[in-house]
């Protein structure tokens, strides 16, 4: 995104409420804010969920990053759902008042990708 002759990123965004009447990102799109992600963001089959999965060592590292999650769902009203246990946190993002992904899932997930960088 340009702003008066300057790059926008995707983390410099805020997450405005959807409560749909907006169509899905498509395919395209959707590939376009994907390429602005850290590598290990994936987008599933039909392009309507975008997902990381993350690696640690313990549980505690893994607590920590899902209170992230929630820390970072609260501050930009955009809610993935997150899943943790020992050595893992899954993330995935999907806008379900639209039925598929929106700006917002890529906003968070480039917030998401600077708060861990």
């Amino acid at each position: 995104m340009t702003i008066s002759g300057e790059t926008c990123s995707l983390s410099d965004r805020t997450c405005v409420p959807c409560s749909g009447g907006i169509p899905a990102l498509t395919r395209d799109e959707a590939n376009t804010h994907l390429a602005e992600l850290a590598d290990e963001w994936k987008l599933d089959a039909e392009a309507k969920a975008l997902s990381r999965h993350y690696k640690f060592k313990g549980f505690a590292k893994a607590t920590y990053l899902a209170n992230l999650c929630a820390w970072l769902a609260d501050q930009q009203g955009h809610h993935p759902d997150v899943s943790f246990g020992w050595g893992y946190v899954d993330v995935k993002l999907t806008t379900h008042e639209i039925g598929g992904l929106s700006e917002n899932d890529f906003i968070w997930a480039a917030k998401l990708d600077q708060l861990t960088g």
